[in-house]
């Protein structure tokens, strides 16, 4: 029992750690699903936005989609509702900036816009497949490209992996 009420005890205390909100100003874009929020004027965080991924930087779309979160987040403050971290330390969450009369779901928003796919491997948020499926079918940011640029990001990484690891063989 005494085990048993160490561990609870335990993860308690963890839980902060993996669940909770940030309030802060973006002072930093890295790519359209990625920003650096500044809290309490002096703390910096990485925040990769749950749920979706962006074209990567050197994919087609890639800037135009960083330009777009910019434009919803860039120099205002947004509350961020974390559900972990990843793999490099950055905090993983929904992001929601001001909007008249309530908040602006960013993430939401860059599917909407087509300026970011649903991530399909962590997505929970069945809202966000319909929002992809009206930007696919207006012909929206990305959809607007010629369907072999239609790549999602996961599969872009994984060939340029692959070729990246095709030219060490070669060499």
């Amino acid at each position: 029992m005494r085990l048993w009420f160490s561990v609870l005890v335990l993860w308690l205390a963890a839980l902060p750690a993996f669940a909770g909100e940030l309030r802060g100003r973006v002072v930093g874009i890295a790519d359209g699903d990625t920003l650096t929020l500044l809290v309490d004027g002096h703390d910096q965080h990485r925040v990769r936005l749950a749920e979706i991924d962006a074209p990567e930087k050197g994919q087609p779309y890639g800037q135009r989609s960083r330009q777009v979160l910019s434009g919803l987040v860039f120099g205002k403050a947004i509350r961020v509702v974390t559900s972990g971290t990843d793999r490099y330390g950055r905090h993983i969450g929904r992001a929601f900036a001001p909007r008249e009369p309530d908040e602006l779901d960013v993430c939401a928003e860059m599917v909407r816009q087509g300026a970011a796919w649903v991530f399909d491997r962590y997505s929970t948020d069945p809202s966000l497949y319909e929002l992809q499926d009206q930007a696919r079918t207006n012909r929206r940011g990305l959809w607007s490209l010629p369907a072999a640029d239609q790549v999602a990001p996961w599969d872009w990484r994984k060939s340029k992996a692959a070729a990246h690891s095709t030219a060490d063989l070669e060499q």
